[in-house]
């Protein structure tokens, strides 16, 4: 994910952040299914997966923090 993508996904409200994350778990899950097939060419896309995974969370995390302190 590019430096320019990060900022984008921070300006997006939490039930937007959601919604990835829960399509990105879907495409995981997709990719776990293909590996074990051996439908799977480039492995990376896992743990490329996981990661944005990983970054929804994080900024969700960081916005329910920042808005119950305010």
């Amino acid at each position: 994910m590019k430096k320019r993508e990060i900022q984008e996904l921070k300006n997006k409200p939490v039930a937007e952040l959601q919604k990835l994350a829960t399509e990105a778990r879907e495409r995981l899950r997709v990719l776990k299914f293909d590996l074990a097939a051996g439908k799977v060419k480039n492995v990376k896309d896992l743990r490329i997966v996981r990661k944005n995974i990983a970054r929804f969370l994080t900024l969700q995390n960081q916005k329910n923090i920042s808005q119950s302190q305010s």
